[in-house]
């Protein structure tokens, strides 16, 4: 017997739902995924930045994983705004969407369904104490390796993998700019 799997978006207007549904034109059911990394750097006991990395996972709202917040987006906003969307409706923080750290293709060992992921960095400004989801999941901030170990998602993995690569690149360029100020003085 074959299965047939039609995908649904879900959109949320003004408290009633709709559902959206349509396949691809390979033939596959693709399901478009956002999600965020959210970071920030842990604060010393002086209440100053130091440059150990914090990232926030989220549990799955069954409960039985961590991972990055994610989700669909909305029919009229960007890739950007839905990743952003999806941090503040399932962790509760704010801040700056960063770029793209890429995409994954990959099928759900679940339903056998196609989807693909992007990953966006987000520079957390505010954390909220309420938020959507809030009695649906858990938040919590954790080291790069504590996040790396219980991630349940291998894809989320390599996507912070990148966005350490990426941050390890930024700060070794500002340290090579100071070090090339002090010496043409």
């Amino acid at each position: 017997m074959h299965m047939h799997v039609v995908y649904c978006i879900y959109l949320q207007r003004n408290l009633s739902f709709i559902f959206v549904c349509f396949p691809n034109l390979l033939g596959y059911y693709n399901v478009h995924l956002r999600s965020c990394i959210p970071y920030r750097y842990k604060e010393d006991i002086d209440g100053k930045m130091s440059n150990e990395l914090e990232v926030l996972v989220v549990s799955s709202q069954k409960g039985r994983g961590l991972m990055f917040p994610k989700g669909g987006w909305e029919l009229d906003e960007s890739v950007e705004e839905a990743a952003c969307r999806e941090s503040l409706e399932e962790a509760g923080v704010l801040g700056i969407i960063e770029s793209e750290l890429g995409q994954w293709n990959f099928i759900s060992k679940r339903y056998g369904i196609y989807y693909e992921g992007h990953m966006f960095p987000m520079f957390v400004k505010e954390q909220l104490d309420t938020w959507p989801e809030k009695n649906l999941r858990r938040r919590i901030w954790m080291t790069v390796a504590e996040a790396r170990e219980v991630c349940q998602h291998w894809w989320m993995k390599e996507a912070l993998d990148i966005l350490v690569q990426r941050i390890v690149s930024s700060q070794q360029r500002k340290e090579d700019i100071a070090l090339d100020d002090s010496l043409s003085f």
